[in-house]
């Protein structure tokens, strides 16, 4: 008898547990870090072969005390090396825990490594090489509570790969847990039932409940083993026991006739499924078709189970979509599905709520780093009886303080918006404490801005108010749901204050009082174009008519575009850097703005500031509140540094010049004094530069206008 070691996801170890039994395996126990047991090497085989749960299957070879490095190597010199495999064979080593003087796996890993080699080498034999991303053959040391244990990793790498998957899509769902869920989900009890994924992604989930209907084992299309280098393998039974599977899985083809659905907004990802099932070699017990899961109708004549794993909100432009189409599914549930199973796997435990069903069950695993919760509905008469008491809100069929305040905020701008053309502009600010959040509207499409909700509001209650956001902005703005982009704003630190998030390579052009600017809604926290510094532009480009105008930390341009408009005899854009630099010079073009005299630098502002011999006539500064960028030379901080700061602009400046100084620092402190003292007036500008939809917000910025005292 052999001792092993199973290895699979969280949450799924007690599934794993009961496989392994089933399977022959003896003495089985279940611990945190896997499933063990003990089975002769025929039995081992066959596990291998068999198992749909577990990502590893280690043989254990030896254990030892292992506090220390020497302790450590000198249990490694207990294994015989030389009877495991030979020097011909590449080899590498996993190390696993973690002790006080042994601290990190590449150290535990280059130990084994060493004693390993070592025993080769003092036995006279050639010195088998180390290969760690494709060695014949591969180990793995796991220390645990001052002890190590030497396995041999008997069945390689990735057992939920099962050959079959060629693709799939943006966050794929690894093939043992979709076994899983498939195994959670009671449709194994009664196979002649519809099995319906409404979000079927690449297929997973689906071609490994026909695998298991079928009964086929999943390791069959597996080219490679982690025992074939092994000297213990004993290559005559391993091909008995194969072959005998391989007539199995023949025989049970018969056990399974019916037909399984799948359907997904994505015509791609369906395409893909679909050459998925076709290589697993079940696209006849598949049908896969392109559909919203919102817009789903029942066509079966039997209850059954609808078993998916939605997107989890986690990328820019996902959540508004999914809150509506949870409400929207949960209605639907209830009006179609009657006496069905619903099952939903999810790493967003908050968009469950939008159902307004009541679990049956719930169980919890992990999707690769993501804490998942795995829901089971029971969609019966008695889960709607007793839906109604559950307390969630309807949110359809409730009054909303959020959208009544929209709705006021929206018939309050809309004569503003109409008479100024404006296109672009805020609606909603935090209007109402509880609903913490900006509502931005661009063109055909609108940005929810999540502002951090406070420590002490309970998460799920955050959750709950942001959900009713989600689903009342585009029914109040009239703006498609799909048009809705979620951002989540945090108190940013240098550089990460231009946070890039999902890359979409997406953008639309806005037009504002006849400029036209280039925004990104999806890419980054900020779109490129502060609105709040509508009437800021407006100011500076007049003042900067026929003057030579420098637009200091210049961010994507937008006052420098209005400025080259207005007739500035030249306009010199100053950023760190080259991505805002380069949207800048888009946005020139876009007006057509060329020629030599607008000059685009990338440049720490502050390092420019002070080495530059140019003079202007008229300065736009707009810095951050705080950096510390590692292209900065130092750290900046705008209350501490502004009068330096403006005292190198200052040297810049023509006799006749000006400074507008903006930054959005709340309760920033101007030092007037300081600047009176050079011989320059300050006149506050704050209030002029607010534009009609920010009047609420006292603290979206501060500005002023700097001028020289006259004689």
């Amino acid at each position: 008898m052999f001792q092993f070691l199973a290895l699979t996801s969280p949450g799924i170890e007690i599934l794993l547990t009961e496989e392994v039994k089933q399977l022959g395996g003896e003495d089985v126990v279940q611990k945190p870090e896997g499933v063990y047991f003990t089975a002769t090497l025929s039995t081992a085989y066959n596990i291998v072969l068999w198992t749909r749960l577990a990502t590893r299957v280690l043989l254990k070879l030896a254990e030892a005390e292992a506090n220390t490095k020497d302790e450590l190597y000198k249990g490694a010199q207990t294994v015989d090396w030389l009877s495991v495999f030979n020097s011909d064979s590449s080899f590498a080593i996993d190390f696993v825990g973690k002790s006080r003087e042994i601290r990190n796996s590449q150290f535990g890993g280059l130990t084994v490594k060493d004693a390993v080699v070592d025993q080769f080498r003092d036995a006279g034999e050639a010195r088998p090489d180390i290969d760690k991303s494709n060695p014949d053959i591969r180990f793995q040391a796991r220390l645990l509570k001052g002890v190590v244990s030497f396995y041999l990793d008997f069945s390689g790498r990735g057992l939920f790969q099962r050959g079959y998957r060629q693709d799939s899509g943006a966050a794929p769902l690894k093939e043992n847990l979709a076994a899983a869920m498939v195994l959670r989900s009671g449709w194994l009890d009664d196979t002649s039932k519809p099995l319906v994924d409404p979000m079927c992604g690449s297929g997973t989930v689906l071609i490994e409940a026909v695998s298991m209907a079928l009964k086929q084992a999943p390791g069959l299309d597996r080219l490679y083993w982690g025992f074939e280098a092994w000297q213990g393998h004993e290559e005559e039974t391993w091909q008995q026991i194969e072959s005998d599977v391989k007539a199995q899985a023949i025989d049970n083809f018969s056990l399974f006739n019916g037909k399984v659905y799948g359907s997904d907004i994505d015509s791609r990802v369906v395409n893909t499924a679909k050459q998925n099932a076709r290589k697993a070699g079940f696209s006849d017990l598949i049908e896969f078709s392109c559909k919203d899961a919102g817009k789903i109708n029942n066509v079966f004549s039997k209850p059954g189970v609808l078993l998916f794993n939605p997107p989890y909100g986690e990328r820019i432009g996902e959540l508004p979509e999914l809150v509506e189409l949870f409400g929207a599914l949960g209605q639907k549930l209830k009006q179609q599905y009657l006496d069905w199973r619903v099952a939903i796997l999810t790493a967003n435990s908050e968009l469950l709520a939008m159902l307004k069903l009541a679990t049956t069950k719930r169980y919890k695993f992990k999707n690769g780093p993501l804490d998942c919760v795995f829901a089971l509905y029971d969609v019966d008469e008695k889960q709607l009886a007793r839906d109604t008491a559950l307390g969630n809100v309807d949110f359809s069929k409730q009054p909303s303080d959020f959208s009544n305040r929209l709705k006021k905020n929206l018939k309050t701008l809309k004569g503003w918006v109409k008479s100024e053309n404006i296109s672009c502009y805020r609606c909603y600010d935090a209007d109402i404490p509880e609903y913490n959040v900006a509502v931005d509207i661009y063109n055909e499409y609108v940005v929810v801005q999540e502002y951090a909700a406070p420590a002490k509001i309970a998460p799920e209650k955050v959750a709950k108010r942001l959900q009713e956001v989600l689903y009342w902005v585009p029914k109040t703005t009239g703006i498609e749901t799909s048009n809705v982009v979620l951002k989540t704003r945090q108190k940013q630190k240098g550089s990460n204050q231009y946070q890039k998030l999902n890359k979409k390579n997406q953008s639309l052009v806005v037009d504002e009082y006849g400029a036209k600017f280039k925004v990104n809604l999806w890419d980054y926290l900020d779109t490129g174009l502060f609105l709040d510094h509508r009437k800021t532009r407006q100011i500076v480009a007049k003042r900067a008519k026929g003057k030579s105008f420098l637009n200091l930390f210049s961010y994507t341009g937008s006052v420098s575009v209005q400025a080259a408009l207005h007739g500035a005899e030249s306009v010199t854009t100053v950023d760190m850097s080259k991505t805002y630099l380069q949207w800048a010079e888009e946005n020139f073009a876009l007006n057509k703005l060329v020629g030599h005299k607008y000059e685009f630098i990338q440049a720490d502002c502050l390092a420019w500031l002070k080495q530059t011999e140019s003079k202007f006539q008229f300065i736009f500064i707009d810095p951050p509140t705080f950096s510390n960028s590692k292209r900065m030379d130092d750290v900046f901080d705008v209350q501490r540094d502004h009068v330096d700061m403006l005292t190198d602009a200052i040297n810049c400046l023509t006799d006749d010049g000006e400074i507008m100084f903006t930054n959005n620092k709340r309760n920033f402190k101007m030092d007037v004094e300081a600047l009176n003292a050079l011989g320059f007036n300050v006149e506050n500008l704050t209030d002029r530069t607010r534009d009609k939809d920010f009047t609420r917000n006292k603290h979206i910025h501060n500005s002023w206008l700097i001028t020289r005292k006259t004689q």
